[in-house]
């Protein structure tokens, strides 16, 4: 029995697809003995070539990334480790065109207070989306007086009559 069920699970072995994943081909040149990619593919499988890659690591943890593509994408980040708590304060920008032509410049710090980015072109959240109407501001106004006077809204409220809705 026991020889059945290991060759039944060979058998599923060898038949499970076999996956042959080549991770996209890169070139590179050695430049002041620092590795420098030259080509890289895109997402249409298309070459970019590489102009700028630089990377800086401190052993205390501060660091410097740069990076730019010959199309047009750019991006740079900077961090240190914060001294209480061991997490990275980071801050940085990139940019890129987007599909319809426009410069996208995004900027942005990465600090206890989670990620902020800051661009012309992320949206904003809007005014309040109307003003407040003269009435409401009275009735605001008029329940300050009666607060500041000592009036409680629970004594100028009647008790409802025990005999409201009851057949007569």
């Amino acid at each position: 029995m026991k020889f059945l069920i290991c060759t039944v699970l060979a058998a599923v072995a060898i038949a499970a697809p076999q996956y042959n994943y080549q991770a996209p081909a890169a070139s590179s040149e050695e430049d002041s003995n620092e590795r420098v990619v030259v080509h890289q593919r895109d997402d249409s499988g298309e070459r970019v070539a590489i102009l700028r890659d630089e990377r800086v690591m401190e052993e205390d943890g501060r660091f410097n990334v740069e990076f730019e593509a010959a199309n047009g994408i750019h991006f740079a980040k900077a961090g240190s480790p914060e001294t209480e708590s061991g997490a990275i304060i980071q801050a940085g920008q990139y940019s890129y065109t987007a599909p319809d032509g426009t410069e996208v410049l995004v900027k942005f710090v990465a600090n206890e207070n989670g990620y902020q980015p800051e661009s012309d072109l992320l949206p904003v959240a809007p005014e309040f989306p109307h003003p407040i109407p003269q009435f409401v501001l009275d009735q605001i106004a008029f329940a300050e007086e009666q607060r500041a006077r000592g009036v409680r809204f629970d004594d100028s409220v009647e008790e409802p009559s025990a005999s409201y809705g009851a057949p007569q």
